[in-house]
């Protein structure tokens, strides 16, 4: 990752803890009333093919000590009313505002990957993990509605894990590594104003 990339990101990161606290100490007060503990989720991703983080996020369904994988159809029934809400206007993310502080993540990047997909996709995954994972990306834009609306057929685990790995992993690919190819501050206001007028276009 650049300075100027890094330092961007330290800049708006900080910037966006300050404007979002308020209204993410309300959704907190909510989701205690309506949902209880725990309100964060923590997961496991990887920043690089080799070195593993903690992603935080907002707590969006009902917990399952047997819970692994990506989400499809199969976790639907999980997903909390408040939990919806949170997704349609990706509130959830608000805590990923500490992996950026941490370095973990940056705001513009391919998203986190699980450990399980590194480990089989080694060679895919050690190629695009040389960007820093971000909030948003490329990947993100172009291709998140349409693996939703794959993954939301999926009735099962397997099968939601078979549609991810066959179908979303190489396209995603293919687009973080373009980012990759292209990567500018330009770029990453670019794709960072996208994701935003997607946000509050839904209201």
């Amino acid at each position: 990752m650049s300075f100027s990339k890094r330092l961007f990101d330290i800049a708006l990161a900080l910037l966006l803890s300050v404007v979002l606290l308020p209204l993410l100490l309300v959704v907190l007060a909510v989701m205690w009333v309506r949902d209880g503990r725990p309100l964060f989720y923590l997961s496991e991703r990887m920043k690089t093919a080799d070195e593993p983080f903690q992603l935080w996020k907002l707590r969006t369904m009902r917990p399952d000590d047997g819970d692994r994988g990506v989400s499809g159809g199969d976790k639907a029934h999980r997903v909390t009313r408040t939990g919806r809400m949170l997704r349609r206007y990706r509130l959830d993310e608000i805590p990923q505002l500490w992996n950026v502080l941490r370095g973990d993540m940056s705001f513009v990047g391919p998203r986190p990957p699980l450990r399980e997909y590194v480990e089989r996709f080694p060679d895919t995954y050690r190629a695009v993990l040389r960007s820093r994972p971000g909030i948003t990306g490329l990947a993100t834009e172009v291709f998140h509605a349409h693996e939703e609306w794959l993954l939301e057929k999926c009735d099962t685990a397997e099968q939601t894990d078979a549609v991810y790995a066959r179908a979303c992993v190489p396209r995603k690919a293919r687009l973080d590594l373009i980012y990759q190819r292209h990567q500018s501050l330009c770029f990453d206001l670019v794709l960072l104003s996208r994701t935003a007028a997607k946000v509050f276009g839904r209201r």
